[in-house]
């Protein structure tokens, strides 16, 4: 078999100008911004848009405008208590759109459209030495401290971005030049979820031609996970999850089958794959019951790889016999085992040029006054990725 697609060495960086004063001078120091956002008061509150200020952008440092934010269910997991979040909270971390403002030093140009990186790389630690960058030591902390609310109060931002907001102020390292043109509320979704779920197959699985494929959760990343496999030439993709009401997302975005999750699961699934289990089986749920679910569908000597992101508490229990017989691989694949500064724009060229069609991912789009609604739609499982957009 071939090998899989592979994505291209990273740039060497990015030469933009940098914000100078004509005649060699600094600029005046900007004021703080004040934008609206869709903001948490804590775990399990009601979701509301508030006013916030943001700082100026200080050296090296940029203010985007927001153009469309996807609503991602690690947002979610901020607000239901999933994850340990502090609060008053900024959700959201993947989004797309334009530099506003640039800060002293500043590589990037005002007017640059980019894409947001919730995990930039330092570049210096010991695994992205060793050309790990997704474990970068420096990666954001769940919710960073930055900005406050209209009342005075210190702001939270999710993973140091808070996206679904009419702007954020973050590092030059946290946003990805893209092509000018790109339909927003797909290039929204380079950041996390198409990443996330073409990186996995191409990076962590390596996903080859002929192979066989199962996804288990068939929310934004893991229909990205069956569009990455179907490009990757898998001849059998089995698209799992407990909604019939998936079934026609899947399709579209690339399976060859549609499975409920029940206790017949293992056995439909080796009923496709001539007895053996799948090659590979992809956990986009981030609960030890599907991760156990995918271990039982997977072939002897085939591998699962846990996308989703689950509680620290939720316990994965397999038998010690079981996993020395069965001779399968278990891993997690964080951000798709991927460095976004080369990658993102990879899959922005694709988009451009018509060869990655993201359309099926997106169940719809909103304002942000109706991002609460997007919540509670993902909450009880609807559609693929629900996506703020800002003009």
């Amino acid at each position: 078999m071939s090998a899989p697609e592979s994505f291209p060495a990273a740039p060497a960086g990015r030469a933009e100008p940098s914000r100078a004063a004509p005649g060699g001078g600094s600029e005046p120091a900007a004021a703080p911004v004040t934008v609206r956002a869709l903001v948490a008061r804590g775990a399990g509150a009601a979701l509301r848009i508030e006013q916030v200020r943001l700082p100026a952008p200080g050296p090296g440092e940029v203010r985007v405008a927001i153009r469309a934010a996807g609503v991602c269910h690690s947002d979610l997991s901020m607000v239901n208590g999933t994850l340990a979040a502090r609060f008053p909270l900024v959700l959201g971390h993947e989004a797309t759109g334009v530099v506003a403002e640039t800060g002293p030093g500043s590589r990037l140009a005002v007017g640059t459209p980019v894409v947001l990186n919730w995990a930039p790389a330092c570049r210096a630690c010991w695994w992205c030495r060793h050309g790990e960058p997704w474990l970068c030591a420096a990666t954001t902390a769940p919710t960073v401290a930055r900005g406050e609310t209209d009342d005075g109060t210190p702001l939270h931002l999710t993973l140091g971005l808070g996206a679904l907001a009419e702007a954020v102020v973050v590092p030059d390292g946290a946003v990805i030049p893209i092509p000018a043109g790109l339909p927003p509320e797909q290039a929204a979704l380079l950041g996390c979820a198409v990443l996330t779920g073409t990186g996995a197959v191409r990076n962590t699985a390596r996903v080859a031609p002929g192979e066989s494929v199962a996804v288990i959760g068939l929310g934004g990343v893991g229909l990205a996970v069956l569009a990455a496999a179907r490009r990757a030439g898998a001849t059998t993709i089995l698209a799992v999850d407990v909604a019939e009401a998936k079934r026609d997302l899947a399709l579209a975005a690339g399976a060859t089958d549609f499975l409920l999750s029940d206790e017949r699961l293992s056995k439909e699934v080796r009923a496709r794959t001539e007895g053996r289990g799948a090659d590979h089986a992809f956990e986009c749920v981030g609960r030890a019951a599907t991760i156990r679910a995918a271990w039982r569908l997977t072939r002897r000597g085939g591998a699962v790889t846990v996308v989703g992101m689950g509680a620290k508490d939720d316990m994965v229990s397999l038998g010690a016999l079981d996993i020395f017989h069965s001779a399968r691989t278990l891993r997690s694949s964080v951000y798709g085992s991927s460095d976004p500064d080369r990658e993102v724009p990879v899959l922005a060229a694709e988009l451009a040029a018509g060869a990655l069609d993201l359309g099926v991912l997106v169940s719809g789009t909103l304002p942000l006054d109706d991002a609460p609604s997007a919540f509670d739609r993902l909450a009880r499982g609807e559609g693929a990725r629900w996506v703020v957009t800002l003009d």
